[in-house]
């Protein structure tokens, strides 16, 4: 990390990049303003769209006429005192050495797939904002995958290339053999390994001067594996439109970022909201982007950094709100924090509550799925009504709709459908890779089905029931098993649960509980604290969702991306597995 620790602002000096001046900047004829807001409306765009050049290098442009301030753009720390910050002049200059690197030492061109899977380092978005200088489509991935799960990826991509880390050297290799398309392995390290190009090498000995490419709104920028609940991921493209719809004013007013404010986005780089949450939103609104690097999520570490950093704005996932509530501190009145936002599942009622009581701030709720970004959102403008998904995003037209693709009306279960005719809009993924039949699947009518089950109220807001697969149908009640999931998670025994639907003679069938029990519970009678819990669910929500059925695992099966396979639970119910 010592070559990236010479370019810190904060040091006023820059021993490893160089500058490069621009000319007069103009986007598309629509300039940026001095705010960073530019002067798009939420329905048109330009024929070409380059992230890096008519954002990134707009920025680096005015700090070098004095029109932004000295805040940092990227700004990293670490547990053992490390800390990085880069001006977009830095952002801009050592993003172009990338860009270099990937075409002069590595060959790559545009189009060429890059599978890129490292932890929370400063080098994960030189990787990203390289791709798209040089129009290389970069593929995250949680740098928990297996050899199994690199193979799967590297094989359905025919990716040319890799990025990692030394900790998944020996996953790769044990695969390697079976990817003939793979032709460069990158290492992000401090060591040389064998048959494996040092990137911060490449990085450090690469010219700082690059012209980017013109890459047309429709080229691929990135492809997101999905989480793969229902079965093997599959490959969800996405072109420019990504970034851009970054830039149009209905995405901006959800965190209505300025360029004082400091973004701390804690989604694990693998996951689309740590390209759009932790790169996209921040960096077109010209504000910081805070990283911690996070091996593990330790609350201790989370309300240190919330304390001793200027953090404005905050993202994490439900579980790590609930585990800053669960420590016994007097104090959670973060001096800068003003607004924070959760997603990828509900957060329980009391948890709201607690939360606003110890922080004085709401959290808002969002929804989205690799296919999508951030599609529905509860703005900070908005009422916030608790476990809802909040409104949905222009330029997206929302719906609640029935398996043939038509509208139904408020307060009705359908799947939650995204207008895709007479125009698809912006932002949405273009189609799964290498899967046609994968891809009109999911064409309902005039609408893409992202098979999740929701209602929508009068006032527009939606609310999310859970995946096709997942609806139980007990005795002719519909029952989603988050609500069931949810009221569990208010006892104090339970850690974690899985609710599927289990067969019964009876009734057809009932709902069954997967329970992960808290260590002080284990040595308590099962047969009582079943009943217990049967007893907590019927007080807490409709009596006909209590789990008829209830039994204790030391684990829940999962993705790498940490979602709950409750496909495989039901199987193994239903004896297909």
């Amino acid at each position: 990390m010592q070559w990236l620790m010479k370019i810190q602002i904060s040091r006023g000096i820059c021993k490893f990049i160089h500058s490069f001046s621009l000319g007069p900047f103009q986007l598309h004829s629509r300039s940026f303003s001095g705010a960073g807001t530019q002067r798009w409306n939420d329905y048109d765009s330009p024929e070409e769209f380059n992230f890096a050049n008519d954002v990134l290098d707009n920025w680096a442009q005015m700090e070098e006429e004095g029109k932004r301030g000295p805040s940092p753009a990227l700004w990293w720390v670490n547990g053992q005192g490390e800390e990085i910050k880069w001006s977009f002049r830095d952002l801009r200059d050592v993003t172009r050495r990338a860009a270099n690197a990937f075409e002069q030492s590595c060959g790559l061109q545009q189009g060429d797939r890059l599978a890129l899977i490292l932890p929370r380092v400063p080098e994960w978005w030189l990787v990203t904002i390289g791709c798209l200088r040089t129009g290389v489509v970069f593929m995250p991935g949680t740098t928990q995958l297996k050899a199994k799960d690199i193979l799967y990826r590297l094989q359905m991509s025919q990716a040319k290339a890799i990025v990692t880390t030394d900790s998944l050297i020996p996953e790769v290799e044990s695969i390697v053999s079976e990817c003939p398309a793979l032709k460069t392995k990158l290492v992000v390290s401090d060591r040389s390994h064998e048959g494996w190009l040092n990137f911060r090498s490449l990085v450090k000995s690469a010219s700082p001067y690059h012209t980017c490419i013109k890459s047309k709104m429709k080229d691929p920028m990135a492809i997101f594996f999905t989480s793969g609940t229902t079965g093997f991921p599959k490959m969800a493209k996405h072109n420019q439109g990504l970034a851009f719809r970054s830039s149009t004013p209905s995405c901006r007013k959800f965190l209505k970022l300025k360029m004082s404010d400091v973004i701390w986005c804690m989604s694990d780089p693998g996951w689309i909201l740590a390209t759009i949450g932790g790169m996209l939103e921040p960096w077109t609104s010209g504000a910081t982007l805070f990283i911690h690097e996070l091996p593990q999520f330790d609350p201790k570490v989370i309300i240190e950094t919330m304390f001793k950093y200027p953090i404005t704005h905050c993202g994490a996932a439900p579980g790590v709100y609930r585990m800053i509530l669960q420590q016994k501190m007097a104090n959670l009145r973060f001096p800068t924090l003003k607004h924070c936002f959760t997603g990828g599942e509900s957060l329980l009622p009391e948890e709201f509550e607690q939360w606003k009581q110890r922080t004085g701030i709401l959290i808002h709720e969002v929804y989205g799925q690799s296919e999508t970004g951030i599609s529905c959102a509860t703005s900070q403008e908005m009422e916030v009504k608790r476990g809802s998904m909040g409104k949905a995003i222009l330029p997206f037209d929302i719906q609640i709709i029935d398996e043939k693709g038509n509208i139904l009306p408020p307060n009705t279960e359908g799947y939650l459908g995204i207008r895709i005719k007479p125009t698809r809009p912006l932002g949405l993924f273009v189609e799964y890779e290498n899967s046609p039949e994968k891809t009109s699947e999911v064409e309902c009518g005039d609408f893409y089905n992202s098979g999740d089950r929701a209602t929508v109220d009068e006032d527009g807001y939606f609310w999310f029931l859970g995946r096709e697969d997942d609806i139980i149908n007990a005795s002719g009640y519909r029952i989603g098993p988050t609500e069931v999931e949810n009221a569990l998670a208010e006892h104090p025994a339970v850690a974690e649960s899985a609710v599927v639907s289990s067969p019964d003679k009876n009734r057809g069938e009932v709902v069954k509980a997967f329970i992960v029990l808290n260590p002080e519970f284990l040595s308590h009678d099962q047969e009582q604290l079943t009943k217990e819990l049967q007893q907590h669910v019927k007080s807490v929500t409709a009596p006909y969702k209590y789990p008829r059925k209830v039994e204790f695992v030391p684990e829940l099966p999962k993705t790498v991306t940490g979602k709950i396979r409750r496909k495989e639970l039901r199987n193994k119910e239903f004896g297909q597995i």
